[in-house]
């Protein structure tokens, strides 16, 4: 794997706890706003837009539709701090490894009905496994390949 996978994947692995985390329902500016105790006419005073705006703020991060500029700007405005990120499902390295398995058989499996046709056989010393394992390897070595038919 490259060196950039690995160390994406330790950063992740720091984040996989939070990956249940769920958006409070009426979001987190409010959430936080709320426990501070800070009406939406203050914290609209704070961000120098009208309160309504706020309300507006606070609805579009619900549905999905504040921009992450809007939402860092109430964030700071609340003394908090945005932390974004992608987290994978599973670890790069397993996503990368999976595909190139998956294109390997892919792969093998066109050659083995070529060959079927063609009445010929793969070579005694060369086995299936390793002509899989040595495909997926291949693969790995180049994994923007893996991503060609996606």
């Amino acid at each position: 794997m490259t060196d950039a996978i690995r160390h994406l994947d330790q950063r992740f692995a720091a984040l996989r706890p939070l990956k249940d985390s769920r958006r409070p329902p009426h979001g987190w500016i409010r959430a936080v706003r709320d426990a501070l105790g800070m009406t939406t006419a203050q914290l609209a005073r704070r961000l120098g837009v009208s309160q309504p705006r706020i309300v507006a703020i606070e609805k579009a991060e619900v549905s999905g539709a504040l921009t992450l500029h809007s939402l860092e700007r109430a964030a700071e405005a609340l003394g908090c701090r945005v932390v974004y990120t992608l987290l994978p499902e599973q670890p790069l390295a397993d996503t990368v490894l999976a595909r190139a398995e998956a294109l390997a058989r892919r792969n093998l499996a066109a050659v083995d009905q070529t060959m079927r046709l063609e009445d010929q056989e793969v070579a005694a010393k060369t086995s299936r496994a390793e002509l899989l394992r040595d495909l997926v390897a291949d693969l790995v070595r180049n994994p923007a390949r893996l991503w060609d038919d996606a």
